[in-house]
């Protein structure tokens, strides 16, 4: 097949809300759900082949099988990227990832958590949370301690259609009525280093991590801004947003007759508004899409025409 769908994990959180299924049609859990895992193929949540002779195999399953014929050349030993959804009803912690060798001296992890965000939607007048003020580390020690949160914490407004790329070592959050579309290394490490005095359920506050998260921490705050590259074609419009060691993501405006070209590696797909079809030329195939599906393209699919109008990021490493 050309066009493999999977299905996703959801994830119970302090600051999530309900919109991954009034906005999204997701069948979520009761409670407040601020996650949904679209593509995984980390321990902490797998996505599941649903289509395709590989229906039934976890992500990982896929990789460690058939990584030649599905994925391409790789010598990495674990997939390495997850696409999120996230809804962020209340404010996520201020918190901070390392980088690859980071994340291998602090944890035995192989991956380090550079991200970025695709803004879905944003309520008038939120905010992200994107690197501090402080010049050194004593700086940054002193004034954390002090709590002086608001002067040190640099914030950001944004809406719908903004992107923002965080590479590891930058102090960062999600504010309050924000919908991001996350794609990230493999990764589930988090240094919290502020969380708002909030309680959970039981009363109690959530651990922070300051010493790692000093460790980890870009001082002074630096984090590059990617320019985006933006071509208009006959049928839709295609924005390559970022393109780093870890990962490039694009986003495509497309209509009847869009073409997604051939790649030699896989490409993964996350449609986030309207439906349609992918049409597949090399096997003749078609397939339905529609906002809030996620798929694996496999290596050597040939080209996807599309039918109807819709949006997609896509993101390859």
């Amino acid at each position: 097949m050309s066009l493999y769908k999977l299905a996703p994990v959801f994830k119970e959180r302090i600051w999530g809300g309900r919109k991954l299924e009034s906005e999204y049609g997701y069948k979520i859990p009761e409670g407040p759900i601020g996650e949904c895992w679209g593509i995984s193929a980390h321990a902490h949540g797998e996505s599941t082949v649903q289509t395709g002779p590989y229906k039934g195999m976890t992500l990982s399953q896929l990789w460690e099988q058939q990584k030649a014929e599905v994925f391409g050349e790789y010598e990495l030993n674990e997939f390495p990227l997850l696409v999120k959804v996230l809804d962020a009803a209340a404010d996520l912690s201020v918190q901070v990832h390392p980088n690859d060798q980071q994340a291998m001296k602090l944890e035995g992890e192989p991956y380090g958590k550079t991200e970025c965000w695709y803004v879905l939607h944003a309520e008038p007048g939120a905010e992200l949370i994107i690197g501090h003020t402080a010049q050194t580390k004593n700086e940054f020690v002193q004034r954390v301690e002090a709590g002086e949160w608001s002067s040190l914490l640099q914030k950001k407004p944004v809406q719908k259609g903004d992107f923002v790329f965080v590479e590891s070592g930058t102090i960062h959050a999600i504010g309050a009525g924000i919908m991001i579309l996350e794609i990230q290394q493999s990764s589930d490490t988090t240094y919290r280093v502020y969380d708002f005095d909030r309680r959970d359920a039981e009363g109690n506050k959530r651990e922070l991590h300051i010493d790692k998260a000093i460790e980890v921490s870009k001082i002074p705050h630096s984090n590059p801004t990617p320019e985006r590259e933006i071509t208009k074609l006959e049928k839709g419009t295609l924005t390559r947003l970022v393109s780093t060691k870890e990962f490039t993501v694009w986003h495509h405006e497309a209509e009847t007759g869009y073409e997604l070209p051939d790649a030699s590696r896989f490409q993964l797909l996350s449609v986030i508004e309207g439906e349609g079809t992918l049409h597949a030329e090399k096997t003749g195939e078609t397939t339905a899409v529609a906002k809030g599906d996620h798929f694996l393209i496999p290596k050597d699919s040939g080209r996807l025409i599309a039918e109807g109008s819709m949006e997609w990021v896509t993101s390859e490493a």
